[in-house]
């Protein structure tokens, strides 16, 4: 196995016999939660922007005295949060003979006729979008902004974790295990700083290592701390734990950094597309032939709205 770099021919893409079996990773769940390669959001900028707006500070007995004026009016700005779509761009390119040559096999000759494949260039058509989709989601979550003054330079989008700077529980870089201290001081931290916490949308997401030290954790050694029941956020399965702030899901996310954990309101976060017109969001088109093959281009360009940084929140240097 490996990549093919330019035609694919009889060659480079040989057929085999029996079941084909996928080994790479290719699922997607924050993507899948928020909206997916057809939902979200459109915009028709390279920049998009939403709002955020905060009150004043209340006080107990803000009163006056019978017969006072009227004060001095207040208002409350104010302030945009923007973000950029990022072009996915790929090819997918097969010779003539190997789109035809279905029958010609590469490993043991076995005499049957079993290759689960009869249309080389939409398997690797379909291939290619399956990378692309783990390529929207991995800079979705991990995407360093980058809005370049000229096309010399690509844009990128913001990730959420890179977004989150209000509600971080960081360790100076020094690893740390995952307690029930750690869990409760960053929702404690979320909720002091205005984070909604809602419990039908709120995820912990992580990946593997973390999961599982969120699972020994969140045990039944008491009643408010045990596991409860999985549930279904936004189309994807997840597991959930009680916390002192609500019940909230345990998202699986094979592409989080290892020693993170983000509290994500998944309800504020959406795909934007840039829509291209008569075609759509990340599509596939025929180009123009200039031999005895098809080439197709594979295109979309997406950028991430993730609300309100201060929703979110996110426990580093985890061990």
């Amino acid at each position: 196995m490996g990549a093919v770099s330019g035609q694919g021919t009889t060659y480079n893409l040989p057929n085999y016999h029996g079941q084909l079996y996928a080994v790479t990773p290719t699922e997607t769940p924050f993507l899948a939660a928020i909206g997916g390669l057809n939902g979200g959001k459109r915009t028709k900028s390279v920049e998009f922007e939403w709002q955020t707006v905060d009150r004043r500070a209340s006080t107990a007995n803000n009163s006056v005295v019978e017969g006072a004026a009227a004060p001095t009016g207040v208002a409350r700005s104010r302030s945009a949060v923007s973000n950029v779509v990022e072009i996915h761009q790929s090819a997918v390119e097969v010779s003539y003979t190997r789109q035809a040559a279905t029958g010609m096999y590469g490993g043991i000759n076995i005499g049957a006729d079993d290759n689960p494949v009869d249309d080389e260039l939409t398997a690797q058509i379909s291939a290619e979008l399956e990378s692309m989709a783990v390529d929207v989601e991995m800079s979705f979550l991990s995407g360093a902004y980058q809005k370049p003054a000229n096309n010399s330079t690509a844009r990128r989008t913001r990730g959420l974790l890179t977004a989150i700077t209000t509600n971080v529980n960081a360790n100076g870089g020094t690893p740390r295990a995952i307690s029930k201290a750690i869990v409760d001081s960053t929702l404690s931290t979320m909720f002091g700083n205005g984070a909604k916490l809602p419990q039908d949308s709120t995820v912990l997401m992580c990946g593997p290592g973390q999961k599982v030290a969120l699972s020994n954790l969140y045990t039944a050694s008491t009643t408010l701390n045990q596991p409860t029941m999985s549930r279904n956020i936004g189309g994807v399965a997840v597991d959930t734990i009680v916390t002192d702030f609500g019940t909230f899901g345990v998202m699986l996310d094979r592409w989080m950094p290892t020693g993170q954990v983000a509290v994500v309101d998944l309800s504020v976060c959406a795909p934007v597309w840039l829509e291209i017109p008569g075609k759509g969001l990340l599509f596939a088109e025929p180009l123009a032939k200039t031999g005895a093959s098809e080439k197709w281009q594979l295109y979309g360009e997406v950028g991430l709205e993730y609300g309100a940084e201060v929703y979110h929140g996110l426990i580093k240097d985890l061990s």
